[in-house]
């Protein structure tokens, strides 16, 4: 696998980790092109509005869509090259060459760098493509504890990089490092303000006590302190990590609903009775 001069890749990840200042949101286009105007719409055919697995919530007067992988339902897996050839570098290209009958959502799902592979812990169908990244540097990744959401089959966890390290021996199916944390055994990460000056369209990943995975995409720039307490306080996840800043996109065939951007590593949740997902991992 060739890869970009590690130079290169770790100023490219410091540069998307950093905390950006107050901007616009992101832009929400649907398949066609058009801006929506609230994130339900027209179903992808064969796919019923009722079958999303995303809906839309406010959060201390933030919109925030919230999507939620029940392991009951659904399975998870990591997306970032076809074949070992050139990342997707978007959603839009890899719900190109996804059959969208089988996707309940896809989320952009970590740090990458100026060739759009992973910075840090990734595996993706049991193989270890990127080391964990323990060092030390600038930028949200950075901002320690950070951590990894990971899992086997219908077993997912989020854990902070260093209990990840001293208490998981066997290889997950998927794994993808991102930072910081925001939600530690069940209390906000120590450095995070209540509601920094920074605002930017984040996302985030976190696990109930059902193991249910919530995903959580801001509709708007919102500060790290409000995503972190939503985790804490309304999806109830003990552990809770940060995925992307401006960066951040969602792709939900059942609602038409396809975020543009540049994205490295893609979090993907299939249904398990269409796809057939059962994983072993290693």
């Amino acid at each position: 696998m060739t890869r970009t001069p590690a130079l290169l890749l770790t100023v490219f990840a410091l540069f998307a980790c950093t905390e950006q200042p107050a901007g616009e949101p992101v832009v929400r286009t649907m398949l066609d092109g058009s801006t929506p105007p609230e994130m339900v719409a027209s179903p992808s055919p064969g796919v019923a509005a009722t079958d999303s697995a995303c809906r839309t919530a406010v959060f201390e007067d933030v919109p925030l869509t919230h999507c939620v992988a029940d392991p009951a339902q659904h399975g998870i897996a990591m997306a970032n090259a076809p074949a070992g050839g050139q990342p997707f570098g978007s959603l839009g290209t890899f719900a190109a060459s996804a059959d969208t009958g089988t996707i309940a959502f896809a989320v952009n799902g970590g740090i990458f760098g100026y060739d759009l592979k992973a910075v840090g812990y990734y595996v993706e169908n049991g193989e270890r493509l990127s080391e964990l990244d323990r060092g030390s540097g600038d930028g949200n990744l950075y901002m320690k504890p950070n951590g990894v959401f990971f899992g086997t089959g219908g077993k997912w966890r989020v854990l902070a990089s260093e209990t990840f390290v001293a208490t998981v021996g066997d290889r997950p199916q998927f794994g993808t490092q991102s930072g910081p944390m925001l939600v530690i055994d069940g209390k906000l990460h120590p450095d995070i303000q209540d509601n920094g000056p920074s605002r930017a369209i984040r996302n985030g990943v976190g696990v109930d006590a059902k193991g249910r995975a919530h995903f959580v995409i801001a509709d708007a720039p919102l500060s790290f302190g409000q995503l972190a307490r939503y985790f804490r306080d309304e999806v109830k996840a003990a552990n809770a990590l940060h995925l992307d800043s401006q960066t951040s996109a969602l792709w939900n065939p059942a609602t038409d609903r396809l975020d543009q951007g540049r994205a490295g590593p893609i979090i993907v949740v299939s249904r398990i009775a269409a796809a057939g997902l059962e994983g072993t991992g290693e």
